[in-house]
């Protein structure tokens, strides 16, 4: 099943069914209003979405004009990223000279969650000197779980599966990392996917809390990568129990896998510009390629996958 969410001059805006060939939709406000109200609710309200994606597959509902589509979930109450491909983070130690981080847990922050941009929306930034980047990632939106469900519990609380553009400012990334603290200034909003899916609607691609596809990214029109999900060394069921260990979750947080990176990078490629940078700075001693510019355009599409396709330009604050 895949929801989206129709602007309609509100910030969460409506939740709607959408058939499988992503060409019409059928409204769902007499089951939950929004994502949220209806992820609040996922037991009592999933036999009746699951309905209306039947009757979409018949041959009913209205055209989808996926421009007036936001995120999925256009504001979460909670967003938290991890960092569940190794091979991301050893390539940075080494590029950087840093020391390996000292620890069997999953690694994660809290990040900004009041909103979430629309997969072909502008994404409007201050300043090219900031350092922009991208970085592409699958996610999950779980129900409430409840403190210390444990890995072997926690993908039954998995309902939608999303792909995310967690955009990223490298020059002021390293200034706020030395204050101790977390990331402000360095993580602006996200982007979403169009289309937010149950986890069947993967097929075998969803095993083992992995989501089993290539992510394949162009900058400019220019194939960038193309990373496949599988290599995540936590998988979703991880990074929940890790997440829930001291607290509930509520219904609605959204959980990020970290940039997609696999140890063959030298033929996939990557899908964010720091990990290329530092792939360079390991070979021949400095970075050869730029971050974005404002008027870049960057394009993410999981191969065979149902999330749709994050295509968005990056254009400076007018604000």
């Amino acid at each position: 099943m895949r929801l989206a969410t129709l602007a309609n001059g509100q910030p969460d805006g409506c939740l709607v069914v959408v058939s499988r060939d992503a060409q019409h939709c059928l409204p769902a406000a007499r089951i939950g209003a929004t994502l949220q109200q209806a992820i609040e609710q996922w037991e009592r309200v999933e036999p009746a979405l699951r309905a209306l994606a039947e009757r979409l597959e018949r041959g009913e509902g209205e055209p989808l004009d996926q421009d007036r589509l936001l995120a999925p979930l256009p504001r979460a109450w909670q967003w938290l990223d991890g960092s569940a491909f190794p091979q991301h983070g050893e390539l940075m130690q080494k590029a950087f000279d840093l020391p390996p981080i000292e620890t069997d847990r999953p690694l994660m922050y809290q990040g900004l969650s009041d909103r979430f941009l629309a997969g072909r929306a502008d994404v409007a930034l201050p300043s090219e000197a900031d350092g922009i980047d991208f970085e592409g990632e699958f996610g999950i939106i779980t129900d409430a779980v409840p403190m210390g469900t444990p890995a072997d519990a926690a993908l039954a609380h998995v309902k939608l599966v999303i792909l995310i553009n967690d955009w990223s400012l490298r020059t002021i990334a390293p200034i706020e990392m030395k204050t101790g603290f977390g990331w402000v200034q360095a993580k602006p909003a996200c982007s979403v996917a169009p289309f937010a899916v149950t986890p069947d609607e993967l097929g075998d691609a969803w095993d083992d809390g992995r989501v089993h596809l290539p992510l394949e990214v162009t900058v400019n029109g220019q194939w960038f990568g193309q990373p496949h999900g599988r290599e995540m060394e936590f998988g979703f069921h991880d990074l929940i129990a890790h997440a829930a260990r001291t607290r509930d979750l509520v219904a609605g947080t959204i959980i990020g896998s970290g940039t997609v990176s696999n140890s063959d990078y030298r033929t996939v490629g990557s899908s964010c510009l720091s990990e290329r940078r530092a792939i360079e700075m390991i070979a021949g001693g400095k970075p050869e390629t730029p971050f974005l510019s404002f008027g870049d355009r960057v394009r993410m599409k999981a191969l065979n996958g149902p999330f749709g396709t994050i295509e968005q330009r990056v254009v400076p604050n007018r604000n």
